[in-house]
């Protein structure tokens, strides 16, 4: 409860006009997340929260006023005056609101009457905040804690207003991602009692290491009164040696021989934790049971913990026990859930770490007579121990699961750390959507289900909150309405937000459900006896080749193309083992290294041909080829009355697999009915050349000539392959073809604005002084060039969107920057969105108007833009 004079007088703040009200339930710092409804008094009247408008290094909260004050805030904090008296919405001004929320904190946090506990750690802040919160409400005070996760050095402030007058203990999680913050939380919250519970890998791009992050945690002892106390988990070496950093009392905890609060004749179940109490500072005590629901041996310390502070406040051991025994797992840490099919759901999707993963694959050990399905994502900010940290923690799944699906870009080495400790890749699924791997594990669970009887499967799924695996939980659970309140992030915020983690502020954004879905709808075309091959050339068309890939191949395409070898090795090193085609040209030079990836090459010549047949020799591996005709391109391939001469001479090489025959069509992207009359010309001479064979015993098994515009518009030349190219990736072949309403187009390029500035007129914009302003005028530059692929000349994009309108480009487009005319549209500032391709509001730039100003095709718009643009997806 935040009450407007405390507030005025910590912070120093002054009203704008006049205060509607003098009460309110809470700080607010999105406005996504407020309701018309504040927090409700007995039968008063609800009162409102408090927006605070909070400029980060993504946007300014300012600029959401409105919507706050549509959702029902009570009251805004600002940096600089909003006339809100019509909406009787309270306005106070402060020089910083960052700086005033901390200020607010320190007014409460620090009242003469309040107590504090503290919580850190690497892992189990929030569990061991609830335990212990749990059990000082059974005492005699009125108990406060931060809410959920929100315990950073801002987030802690914005918690403090939740704070009553009333409360006299507060139980508070403090947590770090950067150098000193938990001592300037310890600093801000004075707490008389600390709690560590582990010093483990996290956080370590900041940190380097794990001495730093014990140093870190250690930051809270050095805090707390000699009159207070500290409890360390005597099971995590690293946190016993914190110990001299506190001049409090020491209590240590855990099942270690020499904790002070020990735990022994441990049970560990898939129903939860059984352990004798064998040891009770101050207490002269007989073996007291303790039992839990939490899953796992990792959750004892945090128990104890929370029975060491209850001690300490005189809450009854036996009050302590029975409480505990009834506390259920929070939401997304380890919480077990109803899925389809009877299956478990261990939810533990909060966040994950190196130690939390393990600690959750130990749990789902416990159900030996169940099948285990381990369901990981993505584990961030390891820092050097990226790769390697993924890769042991596979090594560790393939102990424990029979079978690990992983979504993600890191979580693919999971995968190939399961594999190389012997799990086998039939029981590996490799995915990077949310679709993708319901689709996969809605199949094994109708299997399991037939198979497993009455043992139906125990699905745990984790993975860091960028990952947002709780998506996945949703979609597995057999009660989905009841999300929202048994899953974690599942405000109207966190559904809008899609977590963006790039290396730079222009970036492309792939929508793979789009690809998948465009899979789909190809095949549905085509029909099952036709297979997709799903072409990757010029990485994916600019998509990103490796996750389109595993996409594409998790939705029925059955092999993939590409236009030389060094792409058809990129993609075996993101370990895609499936067929791959090459249909450029393989030099002779090449063969060795075509066949040690068990890559397939086309073939037009005798030379290639007896290379391979060579190279098959000489590795004892054959050598599979698919050999081109030129019906009518002009372009690579053997001319028709050379093909079976061709096919009878290299039938005899025993080293050559030849696998199929294809031939690629000039125009069947268009509808001029000479250029129809052509594709038809092209189709008849590939079907007499395969009469022709057919009559010399030579047959294949993969025939191709369709392309994505003969896939849609010839269905005879479909055979028993088609190649998807630019379709896959939802653009139409050409202006004169049209992809069905099932196809999306999955590709958007997006940057920011890098400044604004108001230039009067004859300003010259960029090299050569070709743009000359002829009035006053305010200018955006962005960060993107033709360094990037963003067309410099001889036309460039002609607009982007800025704020929902175009955006005229004036001057010439540079390497890096390019300029932007927004007079026009009111408040661009630093940070704004700017999308190139893409929609944003009401209005949309595509790919195809794009290729249509600069003068060329879609094709070209997306292959060109460069590698140094980080694909999202």
């Amino acid at each position: 409860m935040i009450e407007l004079d405390r507030l005025l007088a910590a912070t120093g703040g002054r009203l704008h006009g006049k205060a509607f009200s003098q009460r309110f339930s809470s700080f607010s710092y999105d406005s996504r997340l407020l309701s018309k409804r504040g927090k409700d008094v007995g039968s008063a009247v609800a009162i409102p929260p408090m927006f605070v408008a909070i400029k980060t290094e993504k946007g300014d909260g300012h600029d959401y006023i409105a919507e706050a004050v549509s959702g029902g805030a009570g009251a805004v904090l600002v940096q600089h005056p909003v006339n809100l008296e019509e909406d009787r919405v309270t306005c106070i001004i402060v020089p910083d609101t960052r700086a005033a929320l901390t200020a607010y904190a320190r007014h409460v946090l620090q009242r003469p009457d309040l107590t504090t506990v503290g919580i850190t750690g690497s892992t189990g802040k929030t569990t061991t905040k609830e335990l212990i919160a749990t059990v000082l409400a059974q005492g005699d005070h009125p108990v406060f804690r931060n809410r959920g996760s929100i315990n950073g050095r801002y987030g802690l402030s914005i918690a403090a207003g939740d704070l009553e007058p009333h409360h006299r203990l507060a139980v508070l999680e403090l947590a770090a991602d950067s150098f000193d913050e938990i001592r300037d939380l310890a600093t801000l919250t004075q707490p008389q009692v600390g709690v560590v519970t582990s010093v483990s890998p996290v956080h370590l791009a900041t940190f380097g290491s794990l001495d730093a992050i014990a140093n870190e945690k250690g930051r809270l002892l050095e805090v707390l009164p000699s009159a207070g106390l500290a409890i360390l988990n005597a099971d995590d070496p690293t946190v016993v040696a914190l110990a001299d950093r506190t001049r409090a009392r020491i209590i240590t905890v855990g099942t270690a021989e020499n904790a002070d609060l020990r735990a022994t004749d441990v049970t560990i179940t898939s129903h939860g934790i059984k352990f004798t109490l064998s040891r009770f500072p101050g207490l002269d005590i007989a073996a007291v049971r303790v039992r839990s629901q939490l899953l796992g041996a990792h959750h004892i310390p945090l128990i104890l913990s929370a029975m060491a502070v209850g001690w300490w406040f005189g809450i009854p051991l036996e009050t302590m026990v029975s409480t505990l025994a009834d506390i259920e797992p929070l939401p997304g840490r380890l919480r077990p859930l109803k899925g389809l099919h009877g299956a478990l759901l261990l939810d533990d999707t909060v966040n994950a770490s190196p130690a939390a993963t393990r600690a959750a694959m130990a749990a789902l050990s416990l159900f030996e007579d169940r099948l285990r399905v381990a369901v990981l994502g993505d584990m961030w900010d390891l820092g050097a121990l990226e790769a390697s940290a993924h890769s042991d923690l596979g090594r560790h799944v393939a102990r424990v699961a029979d079978w690990l699906v992983v979504k993600g870009e890191r979580a693919q080495n999971i995968a190939e750390g399961a594999m190389e400790a012997g799990m086998p890749v039939a029981r590996v699924f490799r995915a990077y959507t949310d679709e993708d791997i319901l689709r996969f594990l809605e199949g094994l669970l109708v299997k399991a289900d037939v198979s497993l009887g009455d043992r139906p499967p125990v699905i745990l799924v984790k993975g860091d909150r960028p990952a947002r695996m709780e998506r996945i939980v949703a979609g597995l659970m057999d009660e989905p309405a009841r999300a929202g309140s048994l899953l974690v992030r599942q405000s109207a915020g966190w559904k809008q937000v899609q977590p963006l983690v790039q290396d730079r502020p222009t970036w492309v954004e792939i929508d793979l459900e789009a690809i998948a879905g465009n899979v789909r709808a190809s095949r549905a075309m085509v029909g099952p006896e036709v297979g997709i091959c799903a072409v990757l050339k010029a990485d994916g068309y600019g998509h990103g080749a490796a996750s389109i890939a595993r996409t594409a191949l998790n939705n029925g395409a059955r092999m993939l193309a590409v236009a030389c070898l060094a792409e058809a090795v990129t993609l075996r090193r993101a370990a895609i083992d499936a067929p791959i085609l090459v249909l450029g040209y393989t030099p002779a030079w090449q063969a060795r290294d075509t066949l040690r990836h068990g890559v397939t090459a086309t073939i037009y010549d005798h030379d290639v041909a007896r290379a391979l047949n060579q190279a098959a020799a000489d590795l004892n591996r054959p050598a599979r080829v698919h050999v081109k005709v030129d019906t009518g391109m002009g372009r690579l391939g053997l001319l028709p009355e050379r093909t079976v001469p061709f096919l009878k001479q290299i039938r005899s090489l025993s080293g050559l697999i030849i696998e199929g025959i294809f031939t690629h069509f000039s125009v069947a992207d268009s509808t001029d009915p000479d250029h129809e009359q052509h594709t038809a010309m092209q189709l008849a001479t590939f079907q007499k050349i395969l009469a022709d064979l057919g009559q010399e015993g030579i047959e294949f098994p993969l025939i191709h000539a369709a392309n994505s515009s003969a896939m849609l518009t010839q269905p005879a030349s479909h055979f028993n392959l088609v190649r998807l190219g630019m379709a896959l990736y939802g653009l139409p072949p050409s202006p004169g073809i049209t992809l069905p309403d099932s196809f999306r187009s999955a590709l958007g390029w997006k940057t920011q604005v890098a400044q604004v500035k108001e230039l009067p007129s004859d300003s010259p914009i960029s090299y050569g002084n070709t743009f000359i302003t002829s009035d006053w005028t305010k200018v955006a530059v962005i960060p993107v060039g033709y360094a990037d692929g963003f067309r410099r000349a001889p036309r460039h994009w002609g607009h982007v969107l800025v704020r929902g309108q175009p955006a005229p480009i004036i001057g010439k487009v540079t390497m890096d920057q390019t300029m932007l005319d927004v007079t026009h549209i009111r408040g661009v500032r630093q940070g704004d969105e700017v999308v190139l391709i893409g929609r944003q509001d009401h209005a949309e730039i595509t790919v195809d108007q794009v290729a249509q100003r600069l003068g060329t095709i879609n094709y070209e718009v997306v292959s060109e833009i460069l590698a140094r643009v980080p694909r999202i997806v």
